[in-house]
């Protein structure tokens, strides 16, 4: 008789459409840091959920928020007022110092969002005449799975065969600004950025660049959307990472860590001319902003900031960081990051990076490659000290073998 294991991933090969591509391994059970497989092996949790699990899996005051409200009242639709919701726009507003919030589900509905408000912007406050808003982005973007979204993607396997696609979008590289200077022109509206590309293979831009976009967009009258769906909430050891430069995004767009993984959650967060345009049955969510999602979402930035998971993403990133630069192996290219959010990037004779993240399973450690060949290394933000050692321990013994 087959295992158990083998039954549910026999299972979904069979029905499910083979978008993703899994590391072997079935996960049952999560806490802190980490997941339990069927089998009942215990796993060093090192993707996050892609950073939606940034508080640590099945955090017990999320948990017990979202169980609450979930006897109180789950949804009611925007056609009538809920009593989280509110309190949800002042807290996030206050944690962020935003004006205005939109409330959405996925980030992929975060960003489609901003792309409308800032076009609608565009038309309605900066004058630029209808039908012609441009919106500049960056090579190896990556924005979501939406059709608009990939419309403006520079990777072959998210755009093909997709199309046609939406006009209206203009590619530069990332990381040059004399390039976004030369890109603007009076129909731009807003320029939409990653601080840090993260499905690109966690690729940090050089020191000083998002000081010269802020002082090139605030010039042109250009919003600067910065989506921080992964690298927002601590992530990278601060709050947002625009305050790694101290600049002010004019929208901010937030999803993953803002329910800790409990609930999809996401939300734009704007000055009032942006969403300030919008008027009532111009856009809108069944979904969003409902009363759990609220509660979760309230929980979720409440024990990011009490218990001290910032601070403890840039003390324990500096220690991964560290630790992985000490690694000395023939098979390593690169070693960046910021925070808790880390990248080993392989020489391409070293072989796919997937062997190595299939072999650091068999340690105990969950990674996952990107782009052929780099792993993407980003833990909850609760790790220890401790528990940094140990993951390390693991990965220079896989990283000094060969695969190739």
């Amino acid at each position: 008789m087959s295992s158990p294991v083998v039954d549910f991933i026999a299972t979904e090969a069979r029905f499910g459409a083979r978008n993703y591509e899994p590391i072997g391994v079935v996960l049952s059970r999560g806490e802190g840091v980490w997941v339990w497989d069927t089998e009942g092996n215990r796993y060093l949790d090192c993707l996050s959920a892609y950073s939606a699990v940034s508080q640590g899996h099945c955090h017990p005051k999320i948990l017990a928020a979202m169980v609450e409200q979930a006897h109180r009242l789950t949804l009611t639709s925007r056609a009538f007022h809920n009593d989280q919701l509110a309190l949800f726009y002042e807290e996030i507003a206050a944690l962020t110092g935003s004006h205005k919030v939109l409330p959405m589900n996925s980030g992929a509905e975060a960003v489609e969002s901003a792309i409308k408000s800032v076009r609608k912007w565009g038309y309605e406050v900066k004058g630029v005449p209808d039908g012609k808003a441009e919106i500049i982005v960056c090579a190896n973007n990556f924005h979501g799975r939406t059709l608009g979204v990939v419309g403006f993607s520079t990777d072959p396997e998210t755009r093909g065969h997709f199309g046609p696609f939406a006009p209206g979008f203009k590619v530069i590289p990332f990381g040059d600004a004399p390039a976004l200077a030369e890109a603007i022109n009076p129909n731009t509206v807003a320029f939409l950025v990653e601080p840090i590309q993260g499905e690109a293979g966690v690729v940090i831009p050089p020191a000083g660049y998002f000081t010269e976009v802020r002082e090139l967009c605030t010039a042109n009258n250009v919003m600067l959307v910065l989506d921080e769906i992964q690298t927002g909430l601590g992530r990278t050891g601060k709050l947002l990472a625009e305050q790694h430069e101290g600049i002010e995004a004019d929208v901010t767009l937030l999803g993953k860590a803002l329910s800790g993984g409990f609930y999809p959650v996401s939300a734009v967060l704007s000055n009032n001319d942006v969403l300030g345009t919008l008027r009532p049955g111009q856009h809108g969510s069944t979904f969003g902003g409902n009363p759990l999602a609220c509660a979760v979402a309230r929980a979720a930035m409440r024990v990011l900031v009490e218990e001290g998971m910032i601070e403890n993403a840039a003390r324990q990133g500096a220690r991964f960081l560290e630790g992985l630069k000490d690694i000395r192996a023939n098979t390593i290219r690169d070693v960046r990051g910021r925070g808790l959010m880390l990248a080993v990037e392989l020489h391409p004779e070293a072989g796919r990076a997937r062997r190595y993240c299939e072999a650091l399973q068999a340690k105990g450690i969950l990674a996952k490659d990107t782009h052929e060949h780099t792993i993407r290394i980003a833990p909850p933000l609760v790790i220890t000290g401790d528990q940094v050692d140990w993951a390390l321990e693991r990965f220079a013994a896989i990283l000094t073998q060969d695969f190739s």
